[in-house]
């Protein structure tokens, strides 16, 4: 397959030197027809800003440019690609910024102009997809300066984020995502689609924010979910104690049975008890063996 006139992406590698490093969570993904499958789950891109992080030689970075957004950046780490990401950038002339950094670090609303509707797609790498994701579905203020995630995971991540209570991969990350965004599983991608290949499956998650996520303090929901499935096969009762609340006051006021297990609360059900723990916090409320010691 063939989306520009640029040289294959193995004949690219082999000019510029380059192997992807596992301290860098590298794997070159060059299959283009999947890279172009993958540009295309993010929706029509015409006149977007695209923000890609770990390009590596640029294979995604080529099939997202040639759906024509208004301009791509793509932010890397690795000094090595730098080059091959410039021919990139000479063929698509004043489209695609390219930013050595690290994507943990960079502040994403100081690349946009007020008002730039932007979409992030990204093959991220595997040691920092899911803190990138969790720093995302954190910002405030909310909405976000993003319209859409497109993402590449290892699958037992997608599995995390995008699992509905009573399944096994049910916790934390699913109920921050379930919160803020609505996220499925676009398709899974096979090792041997990468260079090397990964001993694992990787699957693509979309993920498009809530307007209006039910009100909330985010550093709240985050405190009760870490306490709650700190314990996750323990009663409620029992593994939200270290909240330092009477608990059975906080689940009745949150409508959730004592007996209930952090594995089966819906994300309503978490956003209930962040508000009835804020709420009691205020109130000075303590539990009765936290006061006493």
């Amino acid at each position: 397959m063939s989306i520009d006139s640029l040289p294959p992406l193995r004949d690219v590698i082999r000019e510029h030197g380059l192997s992807a490093l596992k301290s860098l969570g590298q794997n070159f993904l060059l299959d283009l027809n999947l890279t172009s499958k993958i540009a295309r789950t993010a929706g029509r891109l015409d006149g977007l800003t695209v923000i890609e992080v770990g390009p590596g030689p640029g294979g995604l970075t080529r099939a997202v440019l040639a759906l024509g957004p208004g301009r791509v950046i793509a932010i890397e780490r690795d000094s090595r690609c730098v080059a091959a990401l410039a021919e990139v950038a000479a063929h698509y002339p004043g489209r695609l910024e390219i930013i050595e950094g690290d994507a943990l670090e960079t502040d994403y609303r100081a690349l946009l102009t007020p008002g730039e509707r932007a979409v992030i797609i990204a093959n991220l790498p595997y040691n920092i997809g899911t803190p990138l994701l969790v720093g995302w579905l954190s910002a405030d203020p909310w909405p976000p300066w993003y319209e859409s995630l497109t993402l590449m995971f290892q699958r037992e991540v997608a599995e995390r984020i995008v699992a509905a209570p009573g399944e096994d991969h049910y916790g934390r990350l699913a109920v921050l995502t379930g919160w803020r965004a609505q996220a499925s599983i676009a398709f899974d991608v096979p090792p041997s689609a990468f260079v090397p290949p990964p001993k694992v499956t990787s699957s693509v998650v979309h993920l498009v924010p809530r307007a209006l996520p039910s009100p909330c303090e985010r550093k709240a929901l985050e405190r009760v979910t870490e306490a709650a499935f700190g314990q996750r096969r323990k009663m409620l009762r029992q593994s939200l104690k270290s909240l330092g609340i009477d608990v059975g006051a906080l689940l009745e006021a949150a409508g959730i049975a004592p007996t209930e297990r952090a594995e089966r609360v819906p994300v309503e059900g978490f956003v209930a008890l962040a508000n009835a723990w804020m709420a009691m916090r205020r109130t000075g409320a303590q539990d009765v063996s936290v006061a006493s010691s």
